[in-house]
């Protein structure tokens, strides 16, 4: 999708008007238009304030792509939240982790992850050096 697209789609979401959102980054709901349009594009400023106020990175605003397979149709997700699309799992359980998962999380070869899983919500995959130190912060707050 395009940026005039994902504008588009992120302002719906948030159930805001044009002259809502124009208002809140200090344009005219005509430039709003224009942006939603594709007749213009805004500069890096009002991008930035346009990612605030949906709380998505600049960079998935600007070129987030839904029909994407990885991202299955789903709109921009906010900031710091991903998809990273389907893994399938192997006759003995084993997933690969994605590529942009692993770099994001800095996960390496020889890393622990521990699986937790709650039956109403799903699975959850967290470093074991995170978890611990985690757990031993908590423990001295005691």
């Amino acid at each position: 999708m395009s940026f005039a697209d994902n504008l588009i789609q992120l302002r719906k979401m948030n159930n805001l008007s044009q002259e809502e959102l124009a208002e809140q980054i200090g344009v005219t709901r005509q430039t709003l238009s224009k942006y939603e349009t594709g007749e213009s594009l805004p500069d890096i400023e009002k991008c930035r304030q346009l990612a605030d106020v949906f709380s998505v990175s600049i960079d998935d605003l600007i070129s987030y792509e839904t029909k994407d397979e990885v991202n299955m149709g789903l709109g921009v997700p906010p900031k710091g939240k991903h998809i990273f699309g389907m893994v399938t799992v192997g006759d003995k359980g084993q997933i690969v982790i994605p590529a942009k998962a692993r770099k994001i999380f800095d996960i390496k070869p020889g890393d622990n992850l521990i699986v937790l899983g709650d039956e109403g919500q799903g699975l959850a995959l967290i470093k074991e050096k995170g978890l611990l130190g985690l757990l031993s912060r908590a423990k001295k707050m005691l």
